[in-house]
């Protein structure tokens, strides 16, 4: 039997994880001394309004590498194998935490992918490979697709202020806008796991227009692309961009992400993104 393991970090729904028997493995929330476990300990609307309270901005650390070999060795038989599906090893522990826990388990086939992105474009690796698992494909072609797959994944987004990738460390190359952070509105891409400045606007209002121009030149046609609409604190204009985006790229149904406390901790509320898949 194949395993599929994710994280929190690809904004799935339970519905959704359930549906495809995706185990999710919780990223860790910290407020101050406090820590929970994502989605088990804390939901999305406590981490909310505790966020918009707190004095001091919360932190993030990757599941423990005992919670995978807890989880791994009560599911394991004679043959199965675990895919773990994460977010970039630059912006989470999950990876490392992972290939700790397989190098605990020498007796387990576990396949560990650094998916070199996060959210929209990880969860549909995820949920990918659970459904060429169901449909038999044995794991060293999932492996194999899902490697061909990750070069082609993109997040375009925008953030209200770069204040929480500053503090959080995740923010790459943007670290060079920081300056002038109060007379633009940068774009920012998600590229090869990490956070670079993709374009500038002076207002809002550009800077959403020129996020949709961005993705639909750069976005496959077609349901090939595997577009996904991110947002946190933006549902009104995420749907509005998924609507029109899912109707210019032929794309019937865009999957639209509330993003999870574990991102929203670094990149703030009001983040307003798209995930996509390039043409092969």
């Amino acid at each position: 039997m194949i395993h599929i393991f994710t994280d929190t970090t690809a904004s799935l729904t339970e519905d959704v994880t359930q549906q495809h028997y995706i185990t999710v493995i919780p990223q860790v929330i910290i407020f101050g001394e406090e820590s929970y476990m994502e989605g088990l300990e804390i939901d999305h609307e406590t981490f909310m309004r505790r966020l918009r309270v707190s004095k001091v901005l919360p932190t993030t650390a990757a599941p423990p590498p005992k919670l995978f070999v807890d989880l791994i060795s009560a599911r394991a038989e004679p043959g199965d194998t675990f895919i773990c599906i994460h977010p970039s090893a630059e912006l989470s522990g999950s990876v490392r935490a992972a290939l700790t826990a397989a190098a605990e388990l020498p007796d387990v086939d576990i396949r560990v992918i650094d998916t070199r992105t996060i959210a929209g474009p990880m969860a549909t690796l995820a949920l990918l490979a659970a459904q060429w698992a169901e449909a038999g494909v044995d794991a060293d072609a999932i492996v194999s697709r899902l490697q061909a797959m990750i070069p082609r994944a993109h997040i375009y987004f925008l953030v209200d202020t770069l204040e929480y990738l500053q503090k959080g460390g995740r923010i790459g190359g943007a670290a060079a806008l920081i300056g002038s952070v109060l007379q633009i509105k940068p774009i920012l891409e998600l590229r090869d796991g990490i956070i670079q400045p993709l374009e500038r606007e002076r207002t809002q209002r550009k800077a959403q227009a020129r996020l949709k121009e961005l993705v639909l030149a750069a976005a496959a046609r077609g349901p090939e692309s595997y577009l996904s609409v991110l947002q946190a604190g933006a549902p009104d204009a995420a749907e509005a961009l998924a609507d029109d985006l899912g109707q210019q790229l032929g794309v019937p149904d865009v999957m639209l992400m509330e993003l999870t406390p574990a991102i929203v901790t670094h990149a703030g509320p009001g983040v307003l993104g798209v995930g996509f898949f390039s043409a092969a």
